[in-house]
């Protein structure tokens, strides 16, 4: 019987530690906010329930302490009183992400011993960094980018021994890279800073984006230097394309020498135009030429008995969905004022049907004549990112795109562009020009892929329909740059975020809700049904407003646009798809009305 009292008697005092512990969180996270003049985001009130009512707070499964704080983006502002947050003994995660809090580096928050994750990015912190970082025994992520720390990178965040991701890119850190031994370090970013010396040879297994715009180097590597990135490896990869590219071309002016000899001696039929609307595609004696890898036999004879449908009507053309009897269905691309000559053309298409890739669409024939220039892609069955992110929202029982599905095809997608950029050559740059979500397509394995690169460089100038997606810097010069399809895809990733398909002056609409408002009131509503993933949505929106930069310099490059979806959920995207690049066919089938609009 005294045992079964004294049991009653620890389960009691254990209830009053605990809720002894929840009310001191409750009244320092008060006093926090008592401070704060402008927090209108914030529910927080002495009468609700801190951790179901509270925006932004967790608990621990039994409801007796503070684990996470998550105020990305509430419009936080100033020289705030940090020191309340750092008394939430037990806090795990600690996000206080785009907001616009100044001052140095929060001292207190050293006496947070239990911290896994501390995001401080895109605010405007500055000064040092503390010398002694080793209290925090179980720090797996630190993220202090995009602020204006300076000095020096202290040495003993190799202390750290847990971390597993440090981001201090974007900031003002000088003097040498300090050589630090972190074992679990899978992660890296120190690019955009001003740092000198050499790479310590602990971290030399990172690639290079994570050094760019610094004046470093190592025995392996050449300067990394802001705004260049032109090393050996990269001298040698460049050199060993230009012979690659003078082989190809040779054997491609064969191959059109051979064409044009065949041309001028056959006997061609005359050609009969169409008005746009008709499904039928012209009519022509040649064949099409399709390349390596895709068994299609069929020319315009087949295409004219072939049943058709209008997909949709870009800036570019117009758009088929063809069943070709005895073969499959396609897609047929129908381009208007083309400016280049034909050799060009050619040249031009058979480089893009080269681009082999898992995020991008493969480009499988063409047909070049004076009345008809056409171009065949595969067809995917299960839709462009524009049908499932906006098509049939009036009905009641549509299926909302879950986040899973959204952060997958806007991954798939980064991966797909950043391959198109790679393709260049020489002084001669790849560019999509034409990224949007129509233009994203979801593939069999249910990450995006990219279609319709290249196009614009055929023409004189790029339109101005869709200009919603397009760089400023495009209002002047009416050309695609790679940096201008870096701001096309921030515009892609807000329409993800938003749901709205009205993208004209989203940019500008999202940068004055997160500016003035709760960032809640960017997202789609059919988003925010599900609350676990608000911290990935957040991350996604930083990148988007990274990539939607007035200044074109300033924007990433694509690669490192992939780097940072990757950071979003590591675990799954960065590790877990590493698939080699496709050459096969991706599966085709059918489904009605998905708009493919060049």
């Amino acid at each position: 019987m005294k045992s079964q009292v004294l049991v009653l008697v620890l389960i009691g005092a254990i209830f009053c530690i605990e809720a002894e512990t929840i009310r001191e969180d409750k009244h320092a996270l008060l006093q926090f906010v008592s401070n704060i003049s402008h927090s209108h985001s914030l529910n927080w009130s002495p009468t609700l329930p801190i951790c179901t009512k509270w925006t932004g707070v967790t608990c621990d499964s039994n409801h007796s302490s503070v684990i996470a704080l998550h105020l990305a983006a509430t419009g936080l502002h100033g020289h705030l009183q940090l020191k309340d947050i750092a008394r939430l003994t037990n806090l795990q995660f600690l996000i206080l992400s785009s907001n616009n809090i100044s001052g140095p580096f929060p001292p207190s928050f050293q006496a947070l011993k239990n911290l896994t994750e501390l995001r401080l990015d895109f605010n405007e912190f500055s000064g040092p960094l503390p010398d002694e970082f080793s209290s925090w025994e179980r720090l797996r992520v630190l993220d202090l980018s995009n602020n204006r720390f300076n000095g020096s990178i202290p040495s003993s965040i190799e202390k750290l021994a847990q971390l597993h991701s440090l981001n201090l890119a974007y900031n003002k850190f000088s003097g040498e890279i300090p050589n630090l031994h972190v074992p679990g370090l899978k992660l890296l970013d120190l690019a955009h800073n001003n740092l000198t010396g050499t790479i310590p040879e602990s971290l030399q297994r990172f690639p290079l984006s994570a050094f760019v715009g610094n004046s470093v180097s190592s025995s392996k590597l050449a300067p990394v230097r802001k705004h260049h990135h032109h090393n050996h490896a990269v001298l040698v990869i460049a050199l060993s394309a230009c012979f690659a590219t003078l082989a190809l071309l040779a054997i491609l002016l064969v191959i059109i020498h051979n064409r044009e000899e065949q041309r001028r001696t056959a006997k061609e039929k005359p050609s009969k135009r169409r008005n746009d609307s008709d499904p039928n595609l012209g009519e022509g004696g040649n064949k099409i030429v399709f390349f390596e890898g895709k068994n299609l036999v069929f020319d315009l004879e087949d295409l004219l008995r072939a049943s058709a449908e209008v997909l949709g009507k870009g800036p570019f053309g117009t758009t088929y969905k063809v069943d070709v009897e005895d073969s499959a269905t396609i897609v047929v691309k129908r381009i208007k004022e083309v400016c280049v000559p034909q050799r060009e053309f050619e040249q031009q298409i058979e480089h893009l049907g080269s681009i082999k890739h898992e995020n991008v669409a493969t480009l499988r024939g063409y047909f070049y004549s004076k009345e008809e220039k056409l171009v065949v892609y595969d067809y995917y069955e299960h839709g462009s990112l524009s049908t499932l992110l906006h098509g049939q929202r009036c009905l009641k029982n549509r299926k909302p795109l879950d986040w899973e599905t959204r952060l997958n095809m806007v991954y798939g997608a980064a991966r797909g562009v950043a391959h198109i950029h790679s393709q260049s050559g020489g002084n001669k740059l790849v560019v999509h020009g034409n990224i949007k979500s129509s233009n994203v397509f979801l593939n069999g394995k249910g990450y995006g892929c990219v279609s319709g690169a290249g196009m614009a460089a055929l023409m004189h100038s790029l339109p101005r329909h869709a200009s919603g997606y397009r760089a400023p810097e495009i209002a002047d010069t009416r050309k695609g740059t790679q940096p201008s399809d870096v701001y096309s895809f921030g515009v892609l990733i807000f329409e993800v975020l938003t749901g709205k398909a009205e993208v004209g002056n989203l940019v500008r609409w999202v940068n004055s809700v997160v500016r003035e408002e709760w960032t809640g009131e960017v997202f789609d509503e059919e988003l925010m049904r599900c609350t676990q993933v608000e911290e990935e949505m957040v991350e996604m929106l930083q990148v988007g407003m990274v990539c939607t930069g007035r200044l074109a310099e300033k924007r990433p490059k694509m690669s490192e646009v992939v780097r940072m979806v990757e950071e979003i959920r590591p675990e799954k995207l960065a590790s877990g798809y590493r698939s080699e690049v496709s050459t096969g066919s991706t599966p085709i089938g059918s489904i009605s009305g998905s708009p493919y609009i060049l």
